[in-house]
């Protein structure tokens, strides 16, 4: 007997804010009538966290820190044991977004060692014989807009063989001069990040110029903690020797789920940074770095 289960938010976008309330029905679809011994429904939020395996065993009081936080959990029944009939049964619910005690409710963020994710999930028991049926379905929380205005400022740059850092033989570095302009650092996480870069002169040839989007994760408690930086996405702006002189635009999305507004807690943090990165003919890389203040208005 086949029996599907599902669950449909009344939102398409699927997106909330702290405070109001989810909706949505369960469906129930059977070929025919079908017993069952109830059907519940759990909403649940948390932050897992994870260590990277350079940190793992450096700081034995990580164990402890890195259970995920619970920042939601409550559970309904939305149906008694009963029969439901053949064909499509709707159920509907709802649920208020309080979190728990004194947490706040975190936007949703896809990361590589912090996760915060917010799902319901539907269970309906049935007879020793036939399987139980479960259904996950996640949802996206934005944190409220700030209320103060974000004033733009922006930020100018010139990169030459005398700015970089981290060179080994700075004498045997070709001669080139780029200068650029990012509008902003402080950016409203919904507007894309946007500037120009300017090649003024360089003694050998360019072969591609990329915008890279980096997150650096930290997870910690009092006794250390682990930082780690990894890539989120990388654009190529320009490719080839490109012309001098030539004012060549920054324009980069961030993309949903992958960046949240910039985070710091006791226990983990998000930030993200930009890079400019100048891929000389030989293959070498030259690597301007700007953090960035990520915000929701």
């Amino acid at each position: 007997m086949s029996v599907a289960l599902d669950i449909r938010l009344k939102r398409a976008n699927k997106v909330y804010h702290e405070g109001e309330v989810v909706a949505g029905v369960v469906v129930v679809t059977c070929k025919e009538a079908l017993q069952h011994h109830g059907i519940s429904l759990s909403m649940e939020g948390q932050v897992n966290l994870q260590l990277s395996s350079k940190s793992v065993g450096v700081f034995e009081a990580f164990y402890n820190s890195v259970k995920p936080i619970q920042l939601i959990s409550c559970n309904m029944e939305v149906a008694k044991a009963g029969k439901i009939p053949s064909g499509k049964t709707e159920i509907p619910f709802e649920f208020p977004l309080h979190s728990k005690g004194n947490k706040v409710l975190y936007e949703t963020y896809h990361g590589v060692f912090v996760n915060i994710q917010y799902t319901l999930r539907c269970d309906m028991r049935r007879s020793l014989l036939a399987k139980d049926l479960s259904r996950n379905c996640e949802f996206i929380i934005h944190c409220q807009p700030q209320k103060s205005k974000i004033v733009a400022t922006p930020v100018n740059f010139t990169i030459t063989p005398d700015t970089l850092q981290n060179i080994r033989e700075r004498a045997a570095l070709p001669k080139f001069l780029i200068r650029g302009c990012l509008d902003a650092t402080t950016c409203v996480i919904s507007r894309p990040l946007t500037g120009e870069v300017v090649v003024e002169t360089s003694d050998v040839p360019i072969k591609s110029i990329e915008l890279q989007l980096v997150r650096v994760e930290t997870c910690g408690c009092a006794e250390g903690y682990a930082r780690d930086a990894t890539e989120i996405q990388n654009i190529q702006i320009a490719e080839g020797d490109v012309c001098r002189g030539l004012p060549i635009p920054i324009y980069m999305v961030f993309p949903r789920l992958f960046t949240c507004p910039t985070l710091e807690t006791t226990n983990f943090k998000v930030e993200f940074e930009v890079n400019v990165v100048i891929v000389l003919h030989d293959d070498h890389l030259i690597t301007e770095n700007f953090p960035l203040k990520l915000c929701r208005v």
